[in-house]
């Protein structure tokens, strides 16, 4: 070059260009806040590590079943002691109605031969996904189930209740306020309340597998993928 200039080396480039695409970066989290997961990259702590684990795991059941829109965030250890509003600020959510909850079934009054979540109309045990706005109704789900077998199984014969939390870590692999229907131990049948397909966006939050980790994902690409029950079972 002429006046004695020097042109930048490739390291002094790329470093330029490092620099260039961080700045980037942090724009588009101001921005785009559900774009991006609240936790590093590069995670120190043990929690961190067991989290990023399971964001993987679930990220790759995900995407090899056609899932491309959802998301996962880390929230405060705190969070389920704030009000649904401060829940939805955290998450970003559109609004306290697209915050949801995977709770696990029992029917405590099956028939002798049903043990297990083999048979999807007749089930020992039902994963349901609710709202945490909604008032959760057992004997909607009793009236859909004996629906769907044709009336050949008594009413009396479907009594779900709240399964034991012992009982749903076992099925699932997760624990308390961290279920979530995307990679279960167990093929448990999940119910989405009808509800939930209703809202506006279509794009609801669920647990994500630990406690302190919430998983936002479009309704339609989770219900073509979990292929679930969907029908009423809540009162506002």
């Amino acid at each position: 070059m002429s006046g004695g200039a020097m042109q930048p080396t490739l390291a002094e480039l790329e470093k330029v260009q490092r620099g260039i695409l961080e700045r980037i970066m942090k724009l588009e989290r101001c921005h785009l806040p559900q774009q991006f997961s609240s936790y590093s990259l590069s995670p120190s702590s043990a929690a961190d590590r067991a989290a990023s684990a399971t964001v993987d795991r679930l990220s790759t059941i995900l995407r090899s079943n056609n899932v491309s829109d959802f998301i996962f965030k880390r929230v405060p250890s705190d969070y389920y002691d704030l009000p649904l509003e401060a829940r939805r600020d955290v998450l970003g959510a559109a609004s306290i109605h697209h915050l949801c909850k995977s709770i696990v079934l029992v029917n405590t009054q099956a028939q002798p031969h049903v043990t297990d979540c083999s048979d999807p109309k007749n089930s020992k045990y039902y994963v349901v996904v609710v709202q945490y706005t909604a008032r959760f109704s057992a004997e909607m789900v009793k009236n859909f189930l004996y629906s769907i077998n044709d009336s050949k199984v008594p009413k009396k014969k479907f009594n779900l209740r709240l399964a034991p939390e012992e009982t749903s870590t076992a099925l699932t692999g997760y624990e308390h306020n961290g279920v979530t229907c995307i990679g279960m131990k167990t093929n448990i049948p999940v119910i989405l309340d009808e509800a939930i397909v209703k809202l506006n966006p279509d794009f609801f939050w669920l647990g994500g597998g630990e406690r302190d980790l919430k998983m936002g994902i479009r309704t339609s690409e989770f219900i073509n993928f979990v292929k679930p029950f969907v029908f009423s079972c809540s009162t506002a």
